[in-house]
């Protein structure tokens, strides 16, 4: 891992994402600047500096990361009143790791980038899991001259990250990211609905195709959450909603259709309708029981 000297660094939205990633700069020693919705953890009122705005991290310091759900809450945090927009000098540097819409990245990136700073997207890929021990996918776009000053920093909260591109890139890298994701738990989801309607053993079913050409990390990890019927969050089905809302959009724009990602989409609604919005997005094999009139296993 690359190391940097401590810097002054504005953080703002600390949630379940986001208070992980921003205690790993506070444990590599930098100097935080904080802004959050909601009550600010325990850490950073003790150990990092909390500010009333986004605009009043800005001025604190030169680098400044964003961490919030969905792309109103960019744009509020960028451009809103007291945002981080208004408080630029030239030089500095804005980073995203929150997933949102590609195409209204690349127009957020161009308004920072003519204002004289930096910006990289850098959406992030690994769930709550990944952000507490520092092995998220960071996905990146932008210019190499900016990336490789922030990149040091995206080191300590991620263990593979990558410049996709230009602006925007990273964005689209996560929504494909998330394509693949949901396809594979509706996969793995029918499978084993399939397989357990069919009266074999849905444990003894995914542990024989763990050694074959089907094995996959979903069917490891979501699958073994569909059996033991554990799906308490670690990414939630209403956050999974929005990332194949944002594919079904782009898509849309782009003229590319997207069938497949189309039906995942349905069926997360149909969870979301079914009241599990809130629980793990291996829930979705909710939904297709739900279809079947038979769970995996019982509840």
């Amino acid at each position: 891992m690359s190391n940097t000297a401590p810097q002054k660094i504005g953080f703002i939205g600390l949630g379940i994402m986001g208070a992980p990633m921003a205690g790993h700069l506070l444990d590599a020693g930098h100097q935080l600047f904080v802004n959050t919705q909601g009550p600010v953890p325990e850490l950073f009122v003790s150990k990092a500096t909390v500010c009333a705005s986004a605009a009043e991290v800005t001025k604190q310091t030169d680098i400044v990361f964003i961490m919030v759900p969905d792309t109103p809450d960019v744009e509020k945090v960028l451009f809103g009143e007291n945002g981080v927009a208004g408080a630029l000098t030239k030089g500095k540097t804005v980073v995203d790791c929150s997933s949102i819409d590609p195409i209204a990245t690349k127009g957020f990136a161009q308004k920072i980038v003519d204002l004289g700073c930096g910006y990289i997207d850098a959406p992030v890929s690994g769930g709550e899991v990944g952000a507490k021990a520092a092995s998220l996918t960071i996905m990146c776009g932008g210019d190499e001259g900016t990336f490789g000053r922030v990149r040091p920093l995206l080191e300590k909260m991620g263990k593979n990250v990558t410049l996709v591109g230009g602006a925007g890139d990273g964005q689209v890298c996560k929504v494909a990211n998330q394509i693949i994701v949901a396809l594979n738990i509706a996969a793995v989801g029918e499978a084993l609905v399939f397989a357990s309607k069919a009266g074999a053993d849905p444990a003894k079913v995914r542990q024989a195709l763990m050694g074959g050409f089907a094995s996959s990390r979903i069917l490891e990890v979501h699958g073994e959450r569909m059996i033991k019927r554990t799906f308490a969050p670690g990414f939630r089905i209403a956050l999974h909603q929005k990332d194949l809302s944002l594919a079904m959009q782009s898509a849309r724009s782009l003229g590319v259709a997207l069938p497949q990602t189309a039906g995942a989409a349905q069926l997360m609604n149909a969870c979301a309708a079914l009241g599990h919005g809130q629980s793990d997005h291996s829930a979705l094999v909710k939904a297709l029981e739900a279809l079947a009139q038979h769970p995996v296993q019982p509840d």
